[in-house]
């Protein structure tokens, strides 16, 4: 998720509080936040939360603080190269390979190759977060290494060009993840808990793919508590049912066939995620022998339906759906709708959801605000 739900300075504040409050009371098991960057010069939307060394404890107690019953953990991320140039964010990557999302690439800032400087500081900037995050309540931590961000990049055989240690075979590809993963275990509690989000597939000919995540996850398993499975980017949005190699995806539960793939040869816990939106869907996917179903936009739409599922009912959740004819519009918009949807949320008003044309419509004057307020701050 990505609620673009930060107040002055990175920092949640009260909404943040709300929306997950009512999450934890409407029977969800596990929360994880929304995305919160590790860098506040590199954030990917302007209204990000962003947790560093120089931010203020007391705002990410009161957030930990909305779980009473829910397990809570912070999802932590760098974007890399997926910054709109007008956020001033500095576009990092493995290599100086641009964003291409058609007409919309000029959105995007073109990137600089990633210094072993910078990779260091990067590594250290995680394991920073997620010794904060502990501090400040949450129960553990899910590196975000999924959906074309920065981790995402260096794992990528198309963004990563690189001829060091970093690149070349996916196991100097993965070097990056797994130096992220040991730095925030050694920097952790034993107790606290960590997680990968991984895509099963980038669903990009000639880029990370099902085989890939069998070996990045074995390399992982005896790190982490879980790894969650998605999939896509930016430039191939598989969420959203568009995936650029052209493969067919399930209407519910987009990843199942193939992710489900992976469960019977690894050893550490899968969570599935994407497109799941009815309790049978759920049920389908336990079968299938994942450990936990991610649920985030159902719970957009209805923040108590782990509890009905629970009670036996077995409706839908139904999605936003718009009709524009541009793919990456099309996304934006059904995804502005759901963030529009967390905002209401937040502010305990869940009334009738925006349209997504219209939604798309406020979203943008809501991180034209961000930015002013961004600059205005230095």
């Amino acid at each position: 998720m990505e609620e673009q739900l930060a107040g002055r300075g990175g920092r949640p504040d009260d909404r943040l509080v709300t929306l997950y409050r009512a999450w934890d009371r409407g029977g969800a098991a596990l929360m994880l936040t929304g995305h919160v960057m590790v860098d506040r010069s590199a954030v990917a939307q302007p209204a990000d939360v962003v947790l560093d060394a120089t931010s203020d404890l007391a705002p990410f107690r009161a957030w930990a603080a909305a779980a009473e019953t829910s397990s809570f953990w912070m999802q932590i991320n760098h974007p890399g190269r997926v910054v709109q140039r007008d956020t001033g964010s500095r576009a990092l990557a493995p290599s100086a390979v641009p964003v291409d999302v058609g007409s919309l690439s000029k959105l995007f800032p073109a990137p600089t190759p990633m210094t072993a400087g910078d990779i260091r500081d990067t590594v250290e900037r995680f394991a920073v977060t997620a010794e904060l995050a502990e501090q400040a309540g949450f129960a553990g931590v899910e590196i975000h290494a999924a959906h074309g961000y920065l981790l995402a990049q260096f794992l990528s055989p198309l963004v990563n060009k690189r001829t060091d240690e970093w690149g070349g075979s996916l196991r100097n590809r993965a070097r990056l993840l797994l130096d992220v993963v040991a730095a925030v275990r050694a920097r952790v509690s034993p107790g606290f808990g960590l997680a990968v989000k991984l895509n099963s597939a980038d669903f990009q000919r000639g880029g990370f793919d099902l085989e890939d995540a069998h070996h990045v996850i074995s390399w992982l398993s005896d790190s982490v508590d879980f790894v969650e499975l998605s999939g896509g980017s930016v430039e191939s949005l598989a969420t959203a049912g568009h995936p650029a190699d052209g493969r067919t995806l399930e209407r519910e539960a987009y990843f199942l066939k193939l992710a489900g793939e992976l469960v019977e040869d690894t050893s550490v816990p899968l969570m599935l995620t994407g497109g799941v939106r009815r309790a049978p869907v759920a049920e389908d996917v336990i079968a299938s022998g994942f450990s936990l179903v991610g649920v985030a936009t159902a719970l957009a739409q209805r923040p108590d339906a782990p509890l009905g599922w629970l009670a036996g009912e077995e409706g839908e959740v139904a999605p936003p759906r718009s009709a524009l004819r541009s793919r990456p519009l099309r996304a934006a918009a059904v995804q502005a709708s759901i963030t529009a949807r967390l905002h209401d949320l937040s502010r305990d008003r869940p009334g009738r959801p925006l349209a997504p044309t219209a939604a798309l419509v406020a979203d943008r004057y809501r991180r034209s605000r961000a930015k002013r307020r961004n600059r205005r701050e230095g």
